[in-house]
């Protein structure tokens, strides 16, 4: 039996990097939110042994280190099962994008893999699994809106968002992300700082490698958006419902609300001067009529948030005139995401 899984692609809504840690990672805080734009993969396990990737894609790798693959060896293990797994990878979503489609694929795997066995793992051992193949595997276990920290893979589910209108608009280049945390450090190890920062600096140095450095004083940095996510979410759980003041015209769209408490994506400061059509394609969006743009991830990919279906569809048609690669859809939340993902 063949098993068919939807992909979903997911959107940061503000990405702060914090200090580099021991292990080469990065201190992150971000918001996730799954999307309606999706790749399709196919699970299906026959008599035999190992592992078998199909795609028409040349860019997606068919060895082991493609993500379905690393996912479905450790869950095999893990559940004490043998066959020859088949993966078919239907790709839609772009490749180094910024909207995890490497990671959501191999999330689906996992799925479509339980599917097909008719077995499966507890929650805890799958989220195990997926935060050690990758930082961002975790929140497509969830879905919806996720407030990811550590390096993105502690993963907490937020309140249930209704849907709202987006645009994403998929540039031709391809983002590395390793390169672009690597700009990133580079960057706060030549900004301007006090003489006690400067000290504290050469202090790490001398057991830090230097393309680990980050910022002086990230915590700062960290707190910053802490305090606008707190805010948000200090009026999304108060007594007085966003639902009931939206509909009294006393508030607006909760995801508004979250973007525009102050937050932004760090990597725009990195690959926008490395990548100007990146910036340009966030400007073209804002023109546009987003209520709010951003990049997604490291990118390349951007997204628009706009007030109604309508106006993005409007958006996109114009983008796509422009010549930029442009798709209206809605953010997806977790309740439709559940009921949609097997729904192929």
């Amino acid at each position: 039996m063949t098993v068919t899984v939807r992909s979903f692609a997911k959107i940061n809504l503000g990405l702060r990097i914090g200090a580099a840690r021991a292990d080469g990672f990065h201190e992150l805080l971000t918001v996730y939110q799954t999307i309606g734009l999706h790749d399709v993969i196919r699970v299906s396990v026959k008599r035999g042994a190992g592992i078998e990737i199909l795609c028409s894609d040349p860019r997606v790798p068919r060895d082991e280190s493609n993500t379905c693959c690393r996912i479905v060896d450790l869950a095999m293990r893990a559940i004490g099962s043998k066959g020859h797994v088949v993966i078919e990878i239907e790709k839609r979503l772009p490749v180094q994008g910024g909207l995890g489609g490497a990671s959501a694929n191999a999330v689906a795997a996992l799925l479509g893999l339980e599917c097909a066995l008719k077995m499966s793992l507890p929650a805890t051992e799958c989220l195990r699994i997926a935060s050690e193949v990758g930082s961002d595997l975790p929140l497509f276990l969830v879905g919806g809106t996720v407030l990811g920290v550590g390096r993105g893979e502690h993963v907490y589910p937020l309140a249930d968002l209704p849907a709202m209108a987006c645009v994403v608009v998929s540039p031709r280049v391809g983002v590395s992300t390793p390169k672009a945390f690597a700009a990133w450090d580079r960057m706060q190890w030549l900004k301007p700082c006090s003489l006690e920062d400067a000290n504290a600096a050469l202090k790490r140095r001398a057991s830090t490698v230097l393309p680990q450095l980050t910022a002086s004083a990230p915590s700062d940095r960290m707190n910053e958006l802490s305090r606008g996510f707190s805010a948000w979410l200090s009026g999304l759980y108060s007594s007085a419902p966003w639902y009931g003041l939206a509909r009294r015209g006393r508030a607006e769209k909760p995801l508004l609300a979250l973007v525009r408490a102050g937050i932004e994506n760090d990597f725009e400061r990195v690959v926008f001067p490395e990548y100007p059509e990146l910036g340009e394609g966030k400007q073209a969006l804002l023109r546009a009529g987003a209520e709010y743009a951003s990049l997604s991830g490291s990118g390349s990919t951007l997204y628009g948030l706009f007030a109604s279906r309508e106006a993005a569809a409007k958006a996109a048609a114009r983008l796509r005139k422009q010549g930029w690669a442009a798709q209206a859809t809605a953010t997806l939340p977790r309740r439709q995401y559940w009921s949609r993902i097997f729904d192929c």
